[in-house]
């Protein structure tokens, strides 16, 4: 099968999001200017440079009372920081509990019963007890092609790991299962890993 999309693709369902996976979730916290938290997951989310460490999340839709964007997007857009908190497989209801589209002024912690605890480097407050957590100072939002999609990119400041996912060394992540999306309403956790090593190693 092939398909143009602006064509259209036939099926039942936009593969699309099949086709690229997994996908790690961006589970992101930030802070409106006038105080107020939020938390919503992304999945269009990764890292992209080592030095200075760099990760970036992508938002494709808009709200209302948001003026062509996201909650997460014009709050970093307001104050420049924002919190990446990674989801374990034990989380997996409440971070999609935090994925309701409530109204700017309500609080996902709040509402989802999730703790809470401020960020050491920026102003902004994280998931406690996340296996892990990339506290970040915005680089820049771009403008893509479409409605309302927006590439936000940051610099870590500050990471956090819980100790319990720290073995020989090592940030082990079979002992929290990181959870991934998939395609569709689709998810997939990490149980096990392989290494490779590469020819030139």
């Amino acid at each position: 099968m092939f398909y143009r999309p602006e064509d259209g693709h036939g099926l039942p369902h936009n593969p699309f999001n099949a086709i690229v996976t997994p996908r790690p979730i961006g589970w992101i916290s930030s802070r409106a200017a006038d105080g107020t938290n939020n938390l919503a997951p992304y999945s269009f989310f990764n890292a992209v440079a080592y030095v200075p460490p760099q990760v970036m999340f992508a938002s494709t839709g808009e709200k209302p009372d948001r003026d062509g964007t996201k909650d997460s997007v014009a709050n970093i857009a307001e104050t420049g920081v924002f919190c990446v908190n990674i989801v374990e497989y034990a989380a997996r209801d409440t971070m999609n509990a935090s994925s309701a589209a409530l109204d700017k002024d309500q609080d996902e912690f709040t509402a989802a019963g999730i703790a809470a605890i401020e960020c050491e480097t920026i102003d902004c407050g994280r998931v406690q007890g996340a296996p892990a957590s990339l506290e970040c100072k915005l680089t820049q939002i771009v403008t893509l092609p479409g409605a309302a999609n927006r590439l936000v990119l940051g610099e870590v400041t500050g990471i956090h790991m819980r100790d319990d996912c720290l073995r020989d060394g090592r940030f082990d992540v079979t002992t929290f299962q990181p959870l991934a999306r998939l395609g569709y309403r689709d998810y997939a956790r990490v149980t096990e890993v392989f290494e490779l090593a590469r020819p030139d190693d």
